[in-house]
């Protein structure tokens, strides 16, 4: 039963018009059925006539242009009211009248251009057709073609009804791709401000200090040997990062990348006090990263900011959070707040509140400057860091 599962994908392959050739097909074979003949759509009340030639042509021209009606709106319907008009002025009357209908929903649902003046020129040969109509038969009152006129109307505006109805959900569907690139730009973009800045601030720092190193070779090496690893480490956490988009990719523990962290910053000049409570949990997926993100930010400041100047790291694990508070004592030139700019701590804000936590960061009294983020262990449904 393996072949049945793979009818549907190999049906969808086909060309369009092929796949519309059945319908053509089924309908011109009960056009051709003797019992069916005068038993289909009559209008205007033209007297019957038996099936000949000429009713055979008018069957294939409503049937068989079907199989275009995707593909070729316009002249489908055409040919099909072609085939209509000589089906009912021959008096054939063949099950194929129901054609006309089927072309008009499709017309409405795929025709692009032209369409009201599809409208007008259909409306225009519809009041022709009456008007022959009438003359050569016993004719119909005027309600029977205002009805008529009406189901064809239907069909059409059912149409358009299907046409509209797809436009929207290709512009909702575009939208949310929009908004999904967005949203993926600007997490990417907070990654890249979270990680370069942090390894470029420390090398900055770093090879600021060399320049007063050049009589002590030892330190002045050391020095520089910092710089090199720092600039090794940016680009292994550039390479992570890309790797984000790897749904098999593994990260570093917990424990180890923060660790990493306060250790790069203390070579880089900063004396930096770190303690951590409770055990890390094995994997919880956000609130690891973003609780990373927030003390290499909060360091990246207090060494920008306040290089030199005594700071804290201090993070608890909890099963259902995380804590995390850095605390910088005061130093650097009179008035610069180690918070830096903003950018990155507003960052983080939005990384913390959209898992649900809690984020505030702010001078103290003594002139220091301390930031302080509740994480919670796991986001609240539909949240994402």
């Amino acid at each position: 039963m393996i072949w049945l599962r793979r009818l549907p994908p190999l049906w969808q392959r086909l060309d369009v018009t092929v796949r519309d050739l059945p319908l053509a097909l089924v309908l011109m074979g009960a056009s051709l059925v003797p019992s069916q003949h005068g038993y289909g759509t009559e209008f205007g009340g033209v007297a019957d006539r038996p099936f000949d030639a000429l009713g055979l042509l008018a069957a294939a021209l409503q049937c068989l242009p079907l199989a275009g009606r995707r593909r070729w709106p316009a002249l489908t319907l055409v040919l099909v009211v072609c085939g209509f008009a000589l089906d009912q002025l021959s008096g054939y009357h063949l099950v194929a009248g129901a054609a006309l209908p089927i072309a008009l929903l499709s017309a409405g649902a795929h025709q692009a251009r032209y369409r009201r003046t599809t409208v007008l020129v259909g409306s225009a040969v519809f009041v022709a057709l009456c008007f022959v109509v009438d003359r050569i038969a016993t004719g119909e009152p005027l309600g029977e073609y205002l009805v008529f006129y009406a189901a064809l109307a239907l069909a059409w505006g059912s149409g358009s009804w299907l046409r509209h109805t797809r436009a929207t959900e290709a512009e909702r569907r575009r939208l949310v791709a929009e908004a999904t690139r967005t949203a993926e730009r600007t997490r990417i973009a907070r990654e890249l401000h979270d990680v370069v800045t942090h390894h470029v601030t420390a090398m900055v720092v770093q090879t600021e200090a060399a320049r007063y190193l050049t009589a002590d070779p030892e330190r002045l090496d050391s020095t520089l040997t910092a710089v090199t690893d720092t600039g090794r480490r940016a680009i292994t956490d550039m390479r992570h990062l890309l790797d984000v988009l790897d749904p098999d990719h593994t990260t570093p523990a917990p424990d180890e990348a923060l660790l990493a962290v306060v250790e790069q910053t203390r070579r880089a000049g900063q004396p930096v006090e770190f303690v951590e409570e409770g055990t890390p949990a094995a994997s919880r997926g956000s609130a690891d990263l973003v609780a990373h993100r927030v003390v290499q930010e909060a360091l990246t400041n207090a060494l920008k900011y306040a290089h030199g100047s005594p700071t804290t790291v201090r993070v608890r694990h909890r099963p259902e959070e995380i804590t995390v508070n850095v605390s910088t004592e005061r130093a650097g030139a009179p008035g610069v707040s180690p918070g830096g700019g903003g950018r990155g701590l507003i960052g983080l804000r939005e990384r913390v509140e959209v898992l649900g936590g809690d984020f505030a960061a702010g001078a103290h009294g003594d002139g220091g400057f301390t930031v302080h983020a509740r994480i919670p262990a796991r986001a609240p449904v539909g949240g994402q860091a």
